[in-house]
């Protein structure tokens, strides 16, 4: 009973839960941080006063800006629905440009690869024709229906199946890519002033070459025709190259080099083909020079051989001959050829009416030499011993070549010496080494 009591006493209400309450109340109050104070002064005083001015004044809406606003996110929404358009459009088109590619790799597989390339030499109807390949049989093949028939003429070129030989494609640029080399885009440096002498020379190529292409009524008043092409002949290193370049640098006309080798081709009829392709293109590009240099190679005289390189020359003379006075006028085309052995040339290549004028290049004179001279020691350094008459007096049979090989082997000996002036003593050495290697492995008494 004293127990019961004693409890009971201690917590009224009975029962030993109360403490475990009030623990369990304690252990749910969070620390809370202190409030801030309360703001006072200026600042609190223009708060309470811009609320109680924003509760007194209207609510104004700006109607100008909402409607920019609404502008812009109208062009905004026309950009998106025009990209969405766009894309749209693309996805569409995706799958027709998948089937296009899918149709040109069928395409090339049809044609094969690589393509030969052969000329059509006749159409016999719409699908077939008679074609002439690179190794020149002539072929009756077929035509596929990938073919433009427009651009096929007799003499194009085409493209050849590399197996069944059939007309797979045209070439649209039917120009040789030899012939585009051949053409001189960037004129030589080198002018009639750098030509020691030759005066006649020059006047004579003047007439024939350059006067009837810039003033052909004088020719059309006397009532003559002008020449069609002018050779130059004459030893080694007399100035025939250097002519020819002094003519392309001082005319406006279109200038073609060819050199006579390269017209000699490995397979039947590539020369004469190559020739043809010449002169369409000089015809094209009127008024134009072509300059054909060491013609021997190609216009010997002709003889029974039975070689059938010797044959493949002859016939691309022949096309030349064709060229320069056939049926076809050659119009503002002229010719210049250029050779050291015009005693081997065949009489039907210089005969007048094809080849109208000859220039001869002799050795140089003294006064020539002393041209020479003149021109190559214009630039050097020279000591003041330097005594170049005699040299131009000397009785050596030197050409222009010589003459300025001499001038840069003189300028070579000052320079291993580590002399910035040439003397005369390194003229007569040069002089001396150029004559050596001139007359090194030839037999003496051959040119006497």
């Amino acid at each position: 009973m004293g127990q019961g009591q004693s409890g009971q006493a201690g917590f009224p209400g009975g029962g030993g839960k109360a403490p475990e309450k009030k623990d369990q109340q304690e252990k749910k109050k969070k620390w809370e941080p202190p409030a801030p104070p309360p703001r006072v002064g200026r600042k609190q005083r223009r708060r309470d006063k811009g609320a109680t001015l924003g509760t007194q004044l209207p609510v104004i809406t700006p109607n100008a800006k909402c409607k920019l606003r609404l502008l812009k996110l109208e062009r905004v929404k026309d950009w998106l629905l025009m990209e969405e358009e766009f894309v749209q459009t693309q996805e569409q088109l995706k799958p027709q440009e998948d089937r296009n590619e899918e149709d040109r790799t069928k395409v090339d597989d049809i044609r094969g690869s690589p393509m030969s390339v052969g000329s059509l030499e006749e159409i016999i109807d719409e699908n077939h024709a008679i074609v002439t390949s690179s190794v020149g049989a002539e072929y009756y093949v077929n035509m596929l229906s990938i073919v433009d028939r427009t651009e096929l003429e007799p003499g194009s070129s085409i493209l050849l199946h590399n197996k069944v030989l059939s007309v797979v494609g045209t070439l649209t640029d039917e120009t040789d890519p030899m012939v585009s080399v051949m053409k001189v885009e960037k004129a030589p440096q080198e002018s009639y002033a750098d030509v020691g002498g030759l005066e006649q020379q020059i006047m004579e190529i003047k007439e024939a070459v350059e006067l009837p292409l810039t003033h052909p009524e004088l020719y059309e008043d006397i009532g003559i025709k002008p020449p069609k092409g002018v050779i130059l002949y004459g030893e080694p290193g007399t100035g025939k190259t250097l002519l020819a370049k002094a003519v392309a640098h001082s005319t406006s006309a279109s200038f073609l080099r060819v050199v006579g080798s390269e017209l000699i081709q490995k397979y039947l009829g590539d020369g004469p083909k190559l020739v043809r392709e010449l002169f369409r293109v000089a015809d094209d590009m009127a008024p134009s020079i072509v300059f054909i240099d060491e013609i021997d190679a190609i216009g010997t005289k002709r003889y029974e051989s039975q070689s059938g390189g010797e044959r493949e020359i002859q016939r691309t003379m022949l096309e030349l001959l064709n060229q320069m006075d056939g049926f076809d006028s050659m119009g503002d085309v002229k010719v210049i050829m250029a050779t050291n052995r015009i005693d081997s040339l065949d009489p039907a290549l210089i005969r007048p009416g094809r080849i109208d004028r000859k220039i001869e290049f002799p050795l140089p004179n003294v006064k020539t030499k002393r041209r020479i001279f003149a021109i190559h020691t214009s630039k050097m350094t020279l000591a003041e011993d330097v005594n170049l008459e005699e040299f131009v007096l000397a009785k050596d049979d030197l050409s222009g070549a010589d003459i300025k090989a001499a001038c840069t082997e003189a300028g070579l000996l000052a320079l291993r010496e580590r002399r910035m002036r040439v003397t005369h003593a390194d003229f007569k050495k040069a002089k001396e080494k150029v004559l050596y290697k001139k007359k090194e492995g030839v037999p003496e008494g051959l040119y006497m």
